[in-house]
């Protein structure tokens, strides 16, 4: 059998965890799925896989021979691009995730321009507050704040941000404004889980972690809403700098503490395809990188 096709089908049952899984994704035969691996197997001289009654596992082979399957693969598909001039017009399916707030305020006036631009291609976004994992779902471009773990994916960093603590000028002047972290203890705080899951909120003083052990009276799972709650003089809230930008532009909100801030947080584009990557990936990654480094709220 074909090489490449083996690997192929590999790549399919490994990523379902299932020989019928595999089967599904690449229309054909359960059986003719298990013959392909067994091939690969005995071509290759190694268990790539073991199966149980339940499900298919990657041995510590498979799994290496797995990561490098997926880039051949990708290499594969990018070499086909270029050598069908598939990469002249953007077209198909573009899946692109950010985190929610970020999505909303940066990202979709991006997606709006792209998609003017490029009537032959649609997009899916997913804007979440976690970190999505490509390959499970299937996503072409990110946006990610914060140090980035080691990965095969590519990163491009177009701005940079920080955690500040905000809160209105009415609420600042009847309450006043905190010059320390422990300070913090005589206000009302409003805290996003996002931004601070916990209750120690860590700052920076002379070069050293400075951590505070906080008493929010209201824990929101969102961004917006500690940002309304602050806006309306609830109280204090710790948020992004990107995420506050226009209020703090407007004069709505002020910032404290800000000589206790902890250093800024990079904002990356991140895609998996390479130099040769489709005309839709990297017409979108060049707009956003364009785009996302021109705002002053990210730099």
């Amino acid at each position: 059998m074909d090489h490449f096709h083996l690997m192929n089908v590999f790549v399919a049952v490994a990523e379902a965890e299932s020989f019928a899984g595999g089967a599904r994704r690449l229309k054909m035969s359960p059986p003719a799925v298990t013959r392909a691996v067994v091939a690969l197997e005995e071509r290759l001289g190694v268990r790539l896989l073991t199966r149980t009654t339940r499900v298919v596992r990657v041995t510590e082979a498979g799994a290496r021979y797995l990561e490098d399957a997926r880039r051949i693969m990708i290499e594969m598909e990018e070499a086909d691009a270029a050598a069908a001039g598939v990469n002249a017009t953007p077209r198909g399916q573009l899946a692109i995730t950010a985190p929610v707030l970020f999505g909303k305020l940066y990202v979709m006036p991006i997606i709006a321009e792209y998609q003017a631009a490029f009537e032959q291609t649609t997009v899916s976004a997913l804007f979440l507050d976690r970190i999505v994992n490509f390959i499970d779902e299937g996503m072409d471009v990110g946006i990610r704040i914060g140090q980035l773990p080691d990965s095969s994916l590519r990163a491009i960093r177009v701005g940079r941000v920080r955690r500040v603590v905000v809160g209105a000028p009415a609420y600042l002047e009847k309450h006043g404004i905190p010059q320390t972290p422990d300070d913090l203890a005589k206000h009302r705080l409003v805290a996003s889980s996002g931004i601070s899951p916990t209750n120690d909120w860590v700052f920076q003083s002379s070069g050293e972690k400075l951590t505070v052990r906080v008493q929010p009276r209201i824990v929101v799972n969102t961004n917006d809403g500690p940002l309304e709650a602050a806006r309306q003089g609830y109280g204090l809230t710790r948020l992004l700098s990107y995420q506050v930008a226009p209020q703090l532009a407007s004069g709505e909100l002020k910032t404290v503490l800000g000589d206790y801030e902890e250093p800024d947080l990079p904002v990356h584009v991140i895609h998996r395809e390479g130099r040769h990557g489709s005309a839709k990936v990297r017409s979108f990654v060049d707009l956003a990188i364009e785009r996302l480094r021109a705002d002053k709220a990210l730099s």
